[in-house]
């Protein structure tokens, strides 16, 4: 299960480095979908803080 949750914050953290919007979560179980927010807000505030562009 935990593999499954870290899957989920990867692909959230490269749909927040792409540029997708939190809208694109491909996940309606509530447990994979706040994994793959933290990941796509975690990229929007790296982006934001510079560490990507």
């Amino acid at each position: 299960k935990r593999d499954r949750l870290e899957r989920a914050q990867s692909q959230g953290y490269k749909a927040g480095l792409n540029g997708r919007s939190q809208e694109a979560c491909p996940y309606s179980q509530m447990d994979s979908k706040s994994y793959w927010l933290g990941g796509w807000r975690d990229a929007k505030d790296d982006k934001h803080s510079g560490l990507y562009k």
